[in-house]
């Protein structure tokens, strides 16, 4: 069986369903896409787009009640999980890739089940610690990984490690080199403003983050690697091309210069799992579900980034 698309829909009364139908349906002819949620409405949904070949997993059906909510409900949270744990064990089984529509944290702690993000459940599943694993948002003018993730912004210091950092470096650079970037250029950005000049704002640069970019600079002899710097000099590297990547300390230090610079264009990528995830870079938006006026780019890049790291041009 050639690998595929395992698409779970998010929750239900967002606009994962939506989005994850109307970005299947002009690929289908080219891609094996699988849909994991509530079968009849995906099934209806697949039919108003016209959209064939384009496989359902029913992992549970949904309720009006739920779906009308447009907010985080127990019984979304319940449905969102069950169709990420069903295709997460169908990657696991080597089908292929894993590419997730938007979930409501919030519903699926609601639920029941402690739930700080998919990319800590994916890491979890696949029998890794949470930090083995690293977030990064890869798009046509910012590649940047992190070296932390959902952490409330006053635990960042601490989590900020050198096996942290050295870990998001290389798999940047692994992701980049998977993308077709031989030699890539990658910038370490600092943690605290202007890298810490020096020791006076922190010293998070000198005794964490520099050690680190060090010694993945002796592991990755083909990478360029430079840092670390501030942040904002790093960012403006990438964006005006002059790096590949950069390598960011925690999560809004590389959310907003994304979403900024390849705003439906940036697609969010887990690397070292033991297979292909990407994701799209924005929320469930239940107010754009409730008008039927989402927008299916940033599901359609993230399926077609998938593909792209599952060796198909």
């Amino acid at each position: 069986m050639s690998p595929r698309l395992l698409v779970p829909t998010g929750d239900p009364a967002g606009v994962g369903p939506e989005v994850a139908v109307r970005a299947a349906a002009p690929r289908a002819g080219r891609m094996p896409i699988v849909l994991f949620g509530d079968g009849a409405r995906l099934e209806a949904l697949l039919a108003r787009e016209g959209a064939g070949g384009v496989a359902v997993v029913d992992t549970g059906a949904v309720s009006d009640a739920a779906i009308a909510a447009r907010a985080p409900t127990d019984e979304g949270g319940r449905a969102q999980l069950a169709a990420l744990d069903a295709a997460i064990d169908r990657a696991l089984a080597g089908e292929g890739a894993v590419v997730t529509a938007p979930t409501s944290k919030e519903a699926i702690e609601r639920s029941g089940t402690p739930f700080i993000g998919q990319t800590e459940h994916l890491a979890r599943r696949a029998g890794l610690a949470d930090d083995a694993v690293t977030m990064m948002f890869l798009g046509p003018r910012l590649s940047v990984s992190l070296a932390t993730t959902h952490l409330a912004l006053r635990a960042v210091p601490d989590a900020i490690t050198a096996p942290r950092v050295e870990r998001a470096i290389v798999h940047l650079a692994e992701a980049l080199g998977r993308l077709g970037v031989a030699r890539p250029r990658i910038v370490v950005s600092g943690a605290n403003p202007h890298a810490g000049e020096a020791g006076l704002f922190g010293r998070e640069e000198l005794d964490v983050i520099g050690p680190a970019t060090a010694r993945a600079r002796g592991l990755l002899p083909h990478v360029t690697l430079s840092g670390p710097i501030g942040a904002e000099s790093a960012l403006r590297y990438a964006a005006s091309g002059e790096v590949d990547g950069v390598v960011a300390m925690f999560h809004d230090q590389a959310t907003i210069a994304s979403k900024l610079l390849d705003w439906g264009a940036a697609v969010n990528v887990t690397w070292g799992l033991p297979f292909v995830r990407t994701s799209v870079d924005h929320g469930v938006a239940y107010d754009a579900a409730a008008s039927g006026a989402a927008d299916a780019a940033g599901m359609g890049a993230a399926l077609d980034l998938a593909w792209r790291l599952l060796g198909h041009a």
